[in-house]
């Protein structure tokens, strides 16, 4: 064979690689991070005073560990905090409706928060370790509407991972024809929900009603909560 015959095998065999690859780089899921761990860039709050949002690292008080301390965090390594009481909502100013969402959260002993998908459909968040039995008010719950399947809740304080597989409500030139789905949800890697339709949005959702896409919003005006890790893949 000769000099010329191989050099053109070789180009082929490598545009051939390079396609394959890239084939291969398209599959991959866009995975979407809302916070970037140094401020509150690309989030929004539900009213302009009040907040008591901030980026840094949290951790219970040990003096009163129904609060969190917060202390500053190396650059681009910060959580979502919220650092006391009676605060306000924060919701991302991007929307998105299918999706499949990966977060942490802590919260210290009695608090009370939620994750609101699309802004109206809240998995609840809330201090619920050692509880027996509990309802849809309690850690995972989908509030006002399923109880978790069993009580995965680690203790105040401690990181807990939350996986959501969500399916938007569907519309059909303007009118909603079916209902939002949390397809799967795990806590801390058990799954707590499965197939749960919502006939309508939550209360204290975000208040634009029924809607294809949404922000991420989460609650802060319950109590402490801080959040970390949060990933989003978009599904549409």
């Amino acid at each position: 064979m000769k000099k010329k015959d191989i050099r053109m095998i070789r180009l082929l065999l490598i545009g051939a690689l390079v396609a394959q690859a890239a084939v291969a780089g398209a599959d991959q899921p866009k995975v979407l991070e809302p916070f970037n761990g140094l401020d509150l860039t690309g989030w929004n709050l539900k009213r302009e005073t009040g907040s008591q949002w901030v980026v840094g690292k949290a951790a219970i008080s040990t003096e009163r560990p129904r609060e969190l301390v917060v202390s500053p965090a190396a650059e681009g390594d910060g959580e979502l905090v919220n650092a006391g009481r009676g605060g306000v909502d924060i919701f991302t100013a991007d929307e998105f409706g299918d999706c499949l969402l990966t977060i942490e959260v802590m919260v210290p002993q009695g608090s009370n928060s939620g994750i609101y998908m699309m802004g109206n459909y809240e998995v609840q968040v809330l201090d619920s370790w050692g509880r027996d039995p509990i309802g849809p008010g309690d850690m995972g719950g989908l509030y006002g509407a399923a109880a978790p399947l069993l009580n995965a809740s680690k203790k105040p304080g401690e990181w807990q991972e939350f996986v959501i597989d969500f399916q938007a409500p569907r519309f059909v030139d303007g009118k909603k024809v079916g209902n939002a789905i949390f397809k799967k949800v795990t806590l801390n890697g058990k799954v707590i929900h499965e197939n749960i339709e919502m006939k309508g949005v939550t209360g204290g959702s975000l208040g634009r009603g029924e809607q294809p896409t949404g922000p991420l919003m989460f609650q802060g005006d319950h109590g402490p909560v801080a959040f970390r890790n949060i990933r989003i893949v978009p599904k549409d």
